[in-house]
């Protein structure tokens, strides 16, 4: 069966008793939105707030291959393994995206009997969050042009208006746009374009805010472009803020579902990784672990991005500190890593799985040495795997001293990834974490880049032209403690996305530089990554439709 027609299958519990029972949430603190999802109140999680918190869990990977990895998965079967063994286990995972669902790959709740549910409504509109972070954003937008057509009394040079518009959608054709044509009463033309809803810095505020007035406060200090004299006009200056967290006020609750076997799991925002930060909301992940004694959450694409920016970015501005981390790697996609050629994955190849090992060799590494987590290397199991390559992985794999676990929760939930989450809360219990950030705050922004480059994606050095570095120079004066946030293809250590394995001493070029000072980061470009993707030659789109009984066929 497809993943959606095993979701569909489910017998789902009505989420408020089901959280009640599990979590002890009181119904009254739920606001239903049907009869299987749910949002918590902030006024119950405020009750929380001095609670002990339970350990986190950082499930990361590979860097991303066409053959795929099985991150979201795995934290969903590590969870239902995690309650198999009799813990109370909960999963924070990010709201999926309408563009890669309908783009690349068609969904991103899990996937055989690992999945949350109810798939559908998690993968298409779920409780409206993402509409109503692109609501704000563009509702700032239109108060910037708005602003500027009534007399511009703040003096904004329509040149440097920064602030972009989004849509949740893979949609090429606004990357660059022209608006305000058609006369005068139209507004004064000038060029614009769209990011996706997931690499909007409101998203990122979103999901880094641990209240509705720390949301408001971040919101004020976005800075939508600069007057005739390159002072910074803020969205605060517009009276812009007040209203977008009204927009934002229901969607800041929580989100929570459960897995197939009717285990807890907040979904609650969703930046995306290679151009945000990629962690579901800091509220969701603090309130997971006052509820619950062991919290499994994801970081998006590779560790490389995902676990670089979830600890230098997130766990550095909440405060939060994993307990370990997990490492999924599938068989296939290390033999594509070793250059073995998508069609032929299912077979035997034990050279280029040997080859391919590299790249989850140098992430192993980066968790442990660099991020000083306690680390266990999950593979996630396929029907056409060998002995002998799950063999080859263990044996090639023993010198990083790590617990190595073929799971099996794809095709069995629970019951397969009981082994990896005995191993988990092994490693947690044995092996204590020496937490540290790649770089210092006070370290210089240029330097800050470097460091990245050179201890996680294995690089020699840097660049970027005269006018890039002369804005990281600026910046450097006013927003120099901020972390950085890495914008670059996720599927390399380096920004070429042909280069897979590990490759070395290679350079990083910064193509553009943009400051986020609602979310308190600065975006470092690189490569050919774009903020607004476009769909594939045949999205999933194609597949996707609904038929006469009313069930979507084709997501996932």
């Amino acid at each position: 069966m497809t993943d959606i027609e095993i979701a569909q299958q489910a017998t789902m519990e009505r989420i408020l008793p089901l959280a009640h029972e599990k979590l002890g949430i009181p119904e009254e603190s739920l606001i239903p939105h049907g009869h299987y999802k749910a949002k918590v109140s902030l006024d119950y999680l405020e009750t929380l707030k001095d609670k002990p918190d339970g350990k986190l869990i950082l499930v990361t990977a590979i860097s991303p291959t066409p053959a795929g990895e099985g991150k979201t998965t795995t934290s969903v079967g590590l969870t239902d393994g995690l309650n198999k063994i009799g813990k109370k286990a909960t999963v924070c995972l990010r709201e999926p995206s309408l563009g890669p669902c309908f783009g690349m790959k068609g969904g991103a709740a899990g996937g055989g009997y690992a999945q949350v549910v109810p798939m559908e409504d998690i993968n298409l509109h779920f409780t409206g969050d993402f509409h109503a972070i692109g609501l704000a954003n563009n509702l700032l937008a239109a108060l910037v042009d708005n602003h500027i057509h009534h007399g511009n009394a703040l003096g904004i040079d329509q040149r440097k208006v920064s602030w972009r518009r989004v849509v949740d959608m893979n949609d090429r054709a606004l990357r660059e746009i022209t608006v305000c044509l058609g006369g005068a009463a139209n507004g004064f033309p000038r060029t614009d374009g769209f990011d996706i809803v997931v690499a909007s810095e409101v998203m990122a505020i979103f999901c880094l805010s641990t209240s509705l007035d720390e949301l408001k406060e971040r919101l004020g200090n976005i800075i939508v472009g600069h007057t005739r004299d390159n002072q910074p006009v803020r969205a605060r200056a517009l009276n812009a803020h007040g209203a977008m967290t009204v927009l934002l006020k229901d969607a800041f609750q929580p989100n929570i579902v459960q897995t197939l076997e009717g285990n807890m799991a907040f979904i609650h925002g969703g930046p995306f990784a290679n151009i945000a930060h990629g962690c579901n909301s800091v509220v969701a992940t603090k309130a997971a672990l006052k509820l619950s004694d062991y919290v499994v959450t994801e970081a998006g694409f590779g560790a490389d991005l995902g676990a670089e920016k979830f600890i230098d970015i997130k766990c550095r501005k909440s405060g939060l500190k994993p307990d370990a981390a997990v490492v999924v790697a599938t068989i296939k996609a290390l033999k594509y890593h070793g250059g073995a050629e998508l069609p032929t994955l299912k077979e035997e190849n034990l050279e280029a799985l040997e080859k391919g090992l590299v790249n989850l060799e140098k992430h192993v590494s980066n968790v442990r040495e660099k991020f000083g987590l306690p680390c266990v290397v999950a593979i996630n199991h396929f029907a056409f795997d060998t002995d002998a390559e799950i063999e080859l992985v263990k044996r090639k794999m023993a010198h990083l001293d790590v617990k190595i676990v073929l799971a099996e929760h794809w095709a069995k939930g629970g019951e397969g990834a009981e082994d990896l989450a005995r191993a988990v809360v092994q490693t947690i219990e044995e092996v204590p974490a020496d937490f540290r950030f790649i770089y210092d705050d006070e370290t210089p922004l240029w330097d800050k880049m470097k460091q990245v480059a050179r201890e996680v994606y294995g690089a020699s050095d840097i660049v970027a032209d005269t006018k890039v570095r002369s804005k990281i120079k600026k910046l450097q004066a006013d927003y120099g403690n901020y972390p950085i946030c890495v914008a670059k293809t996720q599927y390399s250590f380096s920004t070429d996305a042909k280069l897979l394995g590990a490759p070395k001493d290679h350079v990083v070029k910064i193509r553009e530089v943009r400051l986020s000072a609602g979310a308190e980061f600065v975006v470092m470009i690189c490569g050919d990554i774009m903020t607004m993707p476009g769909l594939p030659k045949v999205p999933a789109a194609d597949r996707i439709d609904i038929g006469s009984d009313g069930k979507v066929v084709g997501l996932f």
